[in-house]
């Protein structure tokens, strides 16, 4: 599963020996895989200046929950064809092209989101623990809002060039009624530079063909004989030239429409005709610039780990390169890859990162305002073995925690009991911090 229960009790003997208890219950029953989640210490204020900081990381929070389900989706919407590859896309600790450019001396690991979870250590490089804890979640903040918008300018410029594309598209896959020519006719097609003449493309239905033969060089007068050329057809008709006198164009087009067929108002440019093809050209080039299709997955050598027995590098740790990874293969990873994606990918890992670094703090400032000073709790990272198994894994952590709050306890057997002063419904609310991590982020 996806899905992750974070959650706390005091670190006193007591309750310690419960987390060895609710180890012992849930590995038994199968219920969940159990890791310790390591927080560090701190600087504390008082605990009034805590609530004010808990109503602000829950905001946070679900702020940066959001931000990384857009990234996902930008990632799937950017690359259309393979989709398939999505996942493999979506990882975090980098190891891309970009942060090897500034750090070539450290080697940058790339965990699947749920090892990345199971195996948090905090960046201490990023945010710093010494600091007030207000200033770490004003780092955490004003990075998040920097991807953000950084976010908005590159997919808006994405989807108006996507858009434009599309319209181009559209007028090139239309009926003979309305699709561009440009990719159609060709100058031998036309009569140019005479005073006198003019060439028309005219639209005759199937199962007119043969009256337009025989018909097309008495409609008006001074119609060329044998100038009529099929150039193109669809489904349900055909493009037709004929060569006239400029005189008559009215004429002809009148008698043209009496017998069903339909002249296409269009003169050959050719200037006009090649600056559309180059446009065309151009957002094909543009957009493919963007996302290209021999996208880096999941490349045999990597340090992508499908599962949580792994040993794990910690983003920023210098580390050996891959055994039998040259330098030129190490530089190349990333090639084939736009700059959207690679940017996507890039930042995708830098919020998912700072999203988990949240919860975590969420636990920490959660943890002291029920548990009180000084700071002494234990986290643990509980993952459901499927999704049938979350209800008997909650009244596993009741039972082993109800001590912590009998009031919470009882209000989970019974809605109807309120918890005084607690205005979060229920159900939110346990003897034991607890926080929920939804890595499933393409539903």
């Amino acid at each position: 599963m996806s899905e992750f229960w974070l959650i706390s009790a005091p670190g006193d003997q007591e309750n310690l020996q419960a987390l060895e208890r609710m180890n012992t219950i849930t590995s038994k029953s199968n219920l969940s895989y159990n890791t310790k989640f390591s927080i560090p210490d701190f600087k504390v204020g008082t605990l009034d200046s805590l609530v004010g900081l808990s109503d602000e990381l829950g905001k946070l929070d679900t702020f940066a929950e959001s931000l990384i389900k857009k990234m996902a989706q930008s990632v799937v919407e950017v690359m259309e064809d393979a989709k398939g590859k999505v996942p493999e896309n979506l990882l975090a600790n980098g190891g891309l092209k970009e942060k090897m450019k500034y750090l070539k001396s450290r080697s940058y690991v790339c965990l699947d989101l749920p090892s990345f979870v199971t195996h948090f250590e905090w960046d201490m490089a990023k945010y710093p623990a010494k600091q007030p804890l207000v200033s770490v979640v004003d780092t955490l903040a004003k990075q998040l809002a920097q991807i953000e918008t950084d976010l908005k300018s590159r997919t808006a410029a994405y989807n108006t060039l996507k858009t434009n594309l599309e319209n181009l598209e559209k007028k090139s896959m239309g009926n003979l009624f309305t699709r561009t020519l440009s990719n159609i006719v060709s100058k031998e097609d036309f009569v140019l530079g005479s005073e006198y003449l003019i060439t028309l493309l005219v639209i005759v239905p199937k199962p007119s063909y043969t009256k337009w033969q025989k018909t097309y060089e008495s409609l008006s007068d001074m119609v060329v004989p044998r100038s009529t050329k099929l150039i193109a057809e669809d489904n349900e008709g055909g493009l037709f030239t004929v060569t006239l006198f400029r005189k008559v164009i009215e004429d002809f087009k009148t008698k043209a429409r009496e017998n069903k067929f339909t002249v296409r108002e269009f003169y050959y440019d050719e200037k006009e005709i090649k600056r559309e093809r180059e446009e065309m050209s151009r957002l094909l080039s543009d957009k493919k610039q963007q996302y290209q299709t021999s996208c880096v997955a999941l490349k045999k050598g990597s340090s992508t780990f499908p599962d949580h027995k792994v040993k794990v590098t910690p983003l920023g740790n210098p580390a050996r390169p891959a055994a039998g990874q040259t330098d030129r293969e190490r530089e190349s990873e990333g090639e084939g890859e736009g700059p959207l994606l690679r940017w996507l990918k890039v930042n995708f890992s830098e919020a998912f990162i700072a999203w988990i670094h949240l919860k975590a703090l969420r636990v920490f400032v959660e943890s002291v305002l029920r548990y009180g000073l000084p700071v002494n709790f234990q986290a643990v990272l509980l993952q459901p073995h499927k999704k049938s198994s979350t209800k008997r894994l909650r009244e596993v952590l009741n039972s082993v925690f109800r001590h912590l709050d009998q009031v919470a306890a009882a209000s989970i057997l019974d809605a109807s009991v309120e918890i005084p002063g607690l205005q979060l419904n229920n159900q939110d609310y346990f003897p034991y911090v607890y926080f929920h991590i939804d890595l499933s982020l393409l539903d």
